[in-house]
């Protein structure tokens, strides 16, 4: 052992200078845990937290709904950034709780683990299944006020400094005596929530919207005061056909092959499945789960049920009808979901999640009770619409016949080792470190940038792959097109980490993958192309945040022997003012404009450069965009242009 790895060691085990007695040992009374560890009670106390604390009690107004009681929920944001949740529910008990003998609705605000989700009977089923929720809301507010109608009285308490009630519940005035339910207001804590206390339109209208789909005949109204334009302002939600809507509404960008929309739901044991779906033109299947109103992005036994249920009743069907002969293969899972929306949505009186983040639903039950419902369904939809039947045998057809041809064209960018140089893309400068945490790849657009990016990086942990022109669309193209493209090719043959569902992250030989391209529309054209790609074929490289925006500077500005760069236009008013006149403005028009100092300069220099993480918070928005704007559907595209032709600046054409 070195002399100062036995020093260092040495300062490591130093005694600490402080007792370790029975009055040592700290206990966080009531909320005071929520406040210190707040990450543990909603994830983080980024925008991803502020944001959990809306669905929190939102949640307990839908379970209201839920449980039969409730009609309408309403949520407002002012301009203050105050949440405002309203529903018409039973209302929150008024009287004494016997453990706590502090009002109900006291001990439910400030008494983690206190409610009527645990076995009262209060109700069948519910999202926020740990109790928790409102009192975290209020441990995490500046303040927090509730109101509740009950019996022609208005009850109110309010809470601030940590979650405490400034004084008992009251009654406060009289109301109408057939008003009930319960109101809620309350401000974030900006002490708590430093990165952001600001709550995002969009997120709040998409998640509103999405529970009135899930919760058919409930009535969501959600109004946004920091909004002047006053139809914008207000959004009612009410959804009679629940996910039969949804499912047009994922649908709206795409040409369906079938018109109706497959509906199924059932209940066995006291749990609820439903099941909505159907087949488009394109060639990405997109499959939603839902657990109590929760999605469960990584899906679990709901959708392992639906998807054994899908493949027996077509293969089963497509044999007895004549569509596959005795000597063909069986249609796979892959065949039976190309094109496919579909929402599954299961309503579970003790929902069992594999994680603390609720994502894959884990009941076993589950996967049987969806496969019954939905698998019996399904036939008898078959059955009673033979010539939607047909269409649906012919895709799912077509995409085995598509699946066979793929796997050959796939064959072709599977390397047997990630380290094997030899099978490598010959136009690939490779860097010289095999460590993939330090290692880059710049896609980059052009032989002339790609010259210089290969002058101008650290070969040491920079790789560079110019890309010939356009790659290809890959919303519009099957799968064997996909895999005969030669720069798609060069691209997973130099990841190295697989592709499609074979994607292994830990085989990726870069940790950055950084998109370069020129800064007019033929560059966002391209850049848009590769975000397809890595969304549809990639994925998992998007999700876990290995994708990167290059922002290469659009002018170099020189006076004397003096250089600046300017990567917007706002900056380059900024250094117009500093540098004074006589400039020497130079506008690029594309990377191959830079030799390789500049573009190391500006564009790949960590110690100088500005790269965008590329991700993906939320799939079904993706899922849309992508189809929008690189699908098949003209019509929606265009209105997109007509809808956002004002927001542009500049137009390189």
């Amino acid at each position: 052992m070195s002399e100062k790895e036995m020093i260092e060691q040495e300062e490591w085990t130093e005694k600490v200078e402080h007792s370790y007695q029975d009055q040592d040992i700290q206990v966080l009374d009531g909320l005071e845990a929520v406040r210190k560890r707040p990450g543990m009670y909603i994830a983080s106390t980024s925008a991803k937290g502020l944001h959990h604390l809306v669905w929190e009690i939102v949640d307990n107004g839908i379970d209201e709904a839920m449980a039969g009681y409730a009609t309408t929920v309403k949520v407002a944001v002012d301009k203050d950034n105050i949440i405002t949740v309203e529903d018409d529910g039973r209302g929150m008990p008024v009287g004494t709780n016997d453990k706590t003998n502090k009002s109900t609705i006291e001990t439910i605000f400030t008494v983690l683990h206190a409610g009527g989700k645990f076995g009262g009977g209060a109700y069948k089923v519910s999202g926020g299944l740990h109790g928790v929720g409102a009192s975290v809301v209020n441990a995490l507010s500046e303040w927090l006020e509730v109101t509740v109608f009950h019996e022609g009285k208005m009850y109110f308490v309010r809470f601030e400094n940590g979650g405490h009630a400034v004084e008992p519940l009251k009654v406060i005035g009289e109301c109408d005596k057939n008003r009930h339910g319960s109101l809620i207001r309350f401000k974030a804590d900006p002490t708590i929530f430093t990165e952001t206390t600001v709550y995002d339109y969009e997120t709040l209208r998409d998640r509103l919207r999405q529970l009135a789909f899930l919760n058919k005949g409930i009535r969501i109204i959600f109004t946004d005061e920091r909004i002047e334009d006053e139809e914008k302002k207000t959004h009612e939600f009410y959804y009679d056909g629940g996910l039969k809507e949804y499912v047009k509404f994922l649908n709206k960008n795409r040409s369906v092959v079938h018109p109706e929309i497959i509906y199924c739901e059932g209940h066995i044991d006291g749990i609820k499945a439903e099941v909505a779906m159907q087949y488009n033109d394109g060639y990405s299947p997109s499959v939603y789960t839902f657990c109590n109103n929760i999605n469960t992005a990584e899906g679990g036994t709901h959708e392992e049920g639906f998807r054994m249920a899908l493949n027996r009743v077509i293969n089963k069907y497509a044999r007895a009808n004549g569509f596959l002969k005795e000597k063909d293969e069986n249609l796979t899972s892959d065949d039976c979901k190309e094109g496919i929306v579909a929402i599954i949505s299961v309503k579970h009186p003790d929902p069992q999640y594999e994680g603390q983040t609720k994502t894959k639903l884990g009941n076993s039950e589950v996967r049987k009770i969806v496969s019954e419902i939905f698998g019996t369904q399904l036939e008898k939809f078959l059955m009673e619409n033979p010539d939607q039947a047909k269409i649906i045998m012919e895709k799912c057809l077509q995409a085995s016949r598509a699946r066979l041809a793929a796997k050959k064209a796939r064959e072709a960018t599977r390397r047997k080792s990630p380290l094997e140089i030899g099978s490598l893309p010959g136009k690939l400068a490779d860097c010289s470190s095999k460590d993939a945490s330090i290692c880059e790849i710049y896609i980059v657009e052009g032989d002339s940038a790609g010259g210089s990016a290969k002058l101008g990086r650290d070969s040491h942990y920079q790789a560079i792959l110019p890309l010939r022109g356009k790659i290809l669309n890959v919303e519009k193209s099957r799968q064997h097109k996909v895999f005969e493209n030669a720069e798609i090719r060069s691209m997973i043959t130099a990841f190295g980490c697989g592709v499609m569902e074979e994607t292994d992250t830990a085989k990726l030989r870069y940790h950055k993958i950084v998109i370069m391209t020129d800064a007019d529309v033929d560059g966002a054209h391209i850049r848009t192309l590769l975000l397809t790609f890595f969304y549809r074929y990639l994925r998992p490289i998007v999700e876990q945040g290995y994708v990167y925006i290059a922002q290469p500077p659009l002018y170099k500005v020189q006076k004397g022997n003096s250089v600046r760069y300017a990567y917007t236009d706002r900056q380059l008013d900024e250094v117009r003012k500093e540098m004074g006149g006589n400039l020497s403005i130079q506008r690029y028009k594309g990377l191959g404009e830079m030799d390789a100092d500049q573009l190391w300069e500006t564009t790949m220099d960590p110690k100088n450069r500005t790269l965008i993480r590329v991700n993906v918070s939320d799939a079904e928005a993706a899922d849309q965009a992508f189809s929008m704007l690189m699908g098949e559907e003209v019509e929606p595209r265009k209105n997109f242009i007509i809808e956002n032709a004002h927001f542009v600046q500049n137009l390189d054409i």
